[in-house]
């Protein structure tokens, strides 16, 4: 290695092969909610491997782990992801998120060591964010209280800093119980639970009249497992309830389980409203936001080959993508003001607790929508991996700048607790 300016760009290239071998491995083995075993185990012993302290089943959960280094302050925290969404797999490219966050931790480490700076720096396995749950739980039990920033990155079409507010959520269930009978021969004897469902649905699609634009409520119905001559005596609908702000996400909610109340009281059903999971909506942190925007300037975004631009052709055209021909582009300015976007994250919670900082980088091409085949596809070949090595750099070269100014950190404080 040359001089300590490209220790981080040396390290992640030396370690490209071995980088590309972990997103590799998780993408075929794709693991739903908290059952991500080997996907987990994999970024452990990638990071033990690279000298950091494991300490598994953080807050209690079995898929969760704690991976450690160093010594003093700053405290740095990486958030990594690492599950899948049933049958479809990797198709928000959490295989490339998890592996990344590792990476950039590795490489800041490797920095460090050879400067002679002091720091810890912290890598969480976070499971479970397709249910916008493990984060929320390991926020609530203070995993996160002692770090001074917290790091990470989603895989999108594009680069920039993600200076968005991912919408606050309620994840409900909605259980309705009625009495059984047979659907022809006396069905006055029964007490219609999918009814109950379908009723509150038409409450709920009556409601989006009178609601703010930005709130989004969609769900689906659980399979009750009977055939269509039994009044079904149990039925549920799962829905989540979203918006751009905290309290117009709970005041819809609220709505939501009154169309529900709505829909037992005329079955003559008994309901249950079981909260899944509910986050804040994004806290974004403008001084974080111009720190990492300023690495990534420095960064060089990835190049293809024509054989990539084929694949990102051929891909458009059987996905119908919305991009124009123009499957790449550089690196995007950072925006004035935060941008509202229609999707949710757990990560948000842990914003609201600390100075928080989220990067996008392009792992797919332009107009390829998450949880899409066509996201799938790409998180598993070099268009994903080329986005995840970019993404490792540019958390690794912003969060160096937090670690030799302290007055970066007190500066982003500042603006979280709003005294800046």
């Amino acid at each position: 290695m040359n001089s300590s300016d490209n220790l981080i760009a040396e390290w992640l290239s030396d370690h490209e092969a071995s980088i590309t071998a972990v997103a590799d491995y998780i993408f075929r083995h794709p693991e739903t909610a908290y059952k991500e075993t080997l996907s987990s185990r994999c970024l452990a012993d990638f990071l033990e491997a690279g000298g950091f302290q494991i300490a598994w089943k953080t807050a209690g959960i079995d898929t969760a782990f704690t991976a450690s280094w160093g010594k003093g302050k700053p405290a740095i925290g990486f958030l990594a992801e690492y599950d899948a969404l049933a049958e479809i797999g990797h198709a928000c490219g959490h295989n490339l998120l998890g592996t990344a966050v590792a990476a950039a931790a590795c490489a800041l480490k490797a920095y460090m060591e050879a400067s002679g700076m002091d720091g810890t720096l912290l890598m969480f396995g976070c499971p479970a964010e397709e249910i916008m749950s493990g984060k929320i739980i390991m926020n609530r039990q203070g995993v996160f209280d002692s770090l001074d920033a917290a790091v990470t990155w989603h895989p999108f079409d594009r680069n920039r800093v993600s200076n968005d507010i991912w919408q606050s959520q309620d994840i409900k269930n909605y259980i309705f119980r009625g009495v059984s009978a047979h659907a022809s021969r006396s069905p006055e004897e029964g007490r219609s639970a999918l009814d109950a469902c379908e009723l509150m649905n038409v409450g709920v699609n009556y409601l989006r009249e009178h609601v703010p634009q930005d709130v989004r409520m969609h769900y689906a119905y659980k399979d009750n497992g009977l055939p269509a001559n039994v009044v079904p005596d149990y039925a549920q609908t799962n829905y989540f309830i979203r918006s751009s702000k905290r309290s117009r996400t709970e005041d819809a909610s609220s709505r939501v389980d009154d169309c529900a109340r709505g829909a037992a009281l005329m079955t003559g059903t008994e309901l249950e409203i079981e909260l899944v999971g509910s986050c804040k909506e994004m806290k974004v942190n403008r001084v974080l936001s111009e720190i990492y925007y300023d690495a990534m300037t420095r960064v060089p975004v990835p190049e293809y080959t024509e054989d990539e631009i084929r694949f990102a052709a051929q891909i458009s055209e059987k996905a119908g993508l919305d991009n124009g021909g123009i499957y790449f582009q550089g690196l995007e300015p950072l925006e004035q003001e935060p941008v509202s976007i229609s999707i949710g994250t757990d990560v948000s919670e842990v914003s609201h607790t600390l100075p928080t900082i989220t990067l996008s980088a392009a792992a797919m091409c332009r107009g390829t929508p998450l949880h899409h085949w066509a996201a799938a596809r790409q998180a598993g070949m070099s268009i994903g991996r080329k986005g995840m090595l970019y993404a490792a750099r540019c958390m690794a070269e912003g969060t160096k700048q937090l670690i030799e100014k302290p007055e970066n950190l007190q500066d982003a404080w500042k603006f979280h607790l709003g005294t800046g």
